[in-house]
């Protein structure tokens, strides 16, 4: 598609129309990813967190979070549990938490896969090359970061840098590849003062970067936060960032016209289905998630007392689509006519540019 043929989908709001484009990515997912729907079990290791992003619950100025890091011997339960399940893939998320030790981190990816068939996926934030081959060499598969907006200056202000040297998400992503790491990355849709054209520049960036998975969900700013408060989600530290009738809305409805552009443009790549879109929309959010180009659910697998402290935004811990409701979200995609996937789930563009 074009710039222009992305803006015009993006902006489209007929319904019979975008049921024609939602068919058109099903059509596309069920010809380049199959009908398997790929679980990845979720464990969120810390939420602790360096940053200062101006809407995530779990910023380091939060002082009302109660943090917490997990022990190795709770990380492996997890990874034993879902090994059990039958899941191929266990994906370990923190905070940017430097406190967590980079040579321990190797040693639980080790742990995990020499007793478990499954694939590692880190989800760990802007870290440095030698963190990273460090991790792979341990055994880690696939790295999440994404990169929330192609929007440079409107990343910067919303995730302010911790210092004049910080690294660029998009270099890291490309080093990623570069080490043999499979790569995921995404956005986030409704950003404040979010355009139209920055949003169809986003799905542009995600097929220059070859990206092994994408995944987008809408903005839900944490009240505890210095956007989360503010009805426009416009406040003194956007105050420099142009605001137009340009701005995107952080609806659901935009998120699954993002599923499907995506699909159409990365056909070979694997889509998730994200929380945020099962906390706006429910189990319906799921369903049409599958029908419109996503391949992949991530239930929560992180134990229950530390789930409901990994609120990055509102509702997040009370999310249904967990360890607990494991069969229910196994009989959702069955009813959607789908299969549940087996193995490792590794992304088909993966293979490609091997």
């Amino acid at each position: 598609m074009t710039h222009d043929e992305l803006l015009y989908w993006l902006k489209e709001t007929d319904k019979d129309k975008l049921e024609v484009l939602f068919s058109k990515a099903d059509e596309v997912r069920k010809k380049h990813v199959g009908d398997d729907v790929h679980l990845r079990a979720l464990v969120e290791i810390s939420n602790h967190c360096s940053r200062q992003c101006h809407y995530c619950g779990l910023r380091a100025g939060n002082k009302d979070v109660k943090r917490y890091s997990m022990s190795k011997e709770e990380i492996l339960a997890c990874a034993n549990k879902a090994a059990s399940m039958g899941y191929g893939t266990i994906v370990m998320q923190a905070g940017e938490d430097f406190g967590l030790d980079v040579e321990w981190l190797a040693e639980v990816i080790k742990e995990i896969k020499q007793k478990t068939p499954m694939a590692v996926t880190l989800s760990l934030g802007e870290r440095t090359k030698d963190e990273l081959v460090l991790w792979k060499n341990a055994g880690a598969d696939r790295y999440l970061m994404r990169f929330e907006t192609s929007n440079a200056k409107l990343f910067k202000k919303l995730h302010p840098p911790i210092s004049e040297n910080a690294p660029d998400r998009i270099q890291i992503l490309k080093t990623l590849k570069q080490i043999g790491y499979e790569v995921g990355s995404g956005v986030m849709t409704g950003i404040p003062n979010q355009s139209w054209d920055s949003l169809a520049r986003d799905i542009e960036l995600f097929k220059e970067l070859n990206l092994d998975m994408i995944g987008s969900g809408p903005y839900i700013a944490h009240p505890d936060t210095p956007l989360g408060d503010d009805e426009n989600c416009h406040c003194e530290e956007q105050s420099d960032v142009a605001i137009s009738e340009n701005q995107v809305p952080a609806n659901v409805e935009i998120a699954y016209k993002l599923m499907a552009l995506t699909r159409i443009m990365c056909p070979d790549t694997n889509i998730p289905c994200t929380t945020a879109v099962t906390v706006l929309n429910g189990e319906l959010g799921f369903r049409t998630g599958l029908s419109c180009g996503a391949n992949v659910l991530m239930p929560d697998f992180t134990p229950p007392e530390y789930r409901v402290l990994y609120q990055i935004y509102p509702g997040k811990g009370q999310n249904k689509t967990c360890v607990e409701n494991d069969a229910d979200v196994r009989q959702l995609i069955m009813d959607s006519g789908r299969t549940v996937g087996t193995g490792q789930g590794a992304s088909p563009n993966m293979g490609k540019h091997k």
